[in-house]
């Protein structure tokens, strides 16, 4: 346990951003989930909706530091190559 009153405020603020990370993590996981069952599904404008919406946030994350930016344009790139395969 930390002893300096910097300290002690650093790790309150650390898990403060701990947990929304976590949960941006979480919802980020299950748009991208829906996207593909959506593909699996073969309902294309559906999927179409659902990337647009997990591609928003994938880029929220992004800039706001919670993910990479090159890890949410992998995940946007292989939603959009996903959404094309499941359209032809």
């Amino acid at each position: 346990m930390a002893n300096i009153k910097s300290q002690i405020k650093r790790n309150k603020t650390n898990e403060k951003a701990r947990l929304r990370n976590k949960a941006v993590r979480s919802s980020l996981k299950t748009s991208i989930r829906k996207f593909r069952e959506a593909t699996a599904a073969g309902d294309t404008e559906g999927a179409t909706q659902l990337m647009r919406q997990a591609a928003r946030q994938l880029d929220k994350a992004a800039s706001k530091g919670v993910i990479h930016a090159n890890a949410a344009a992998n995940k946007k790139s292989a939603m959009a190559q996903a959404l094309t395969k499941a359209g032809s």
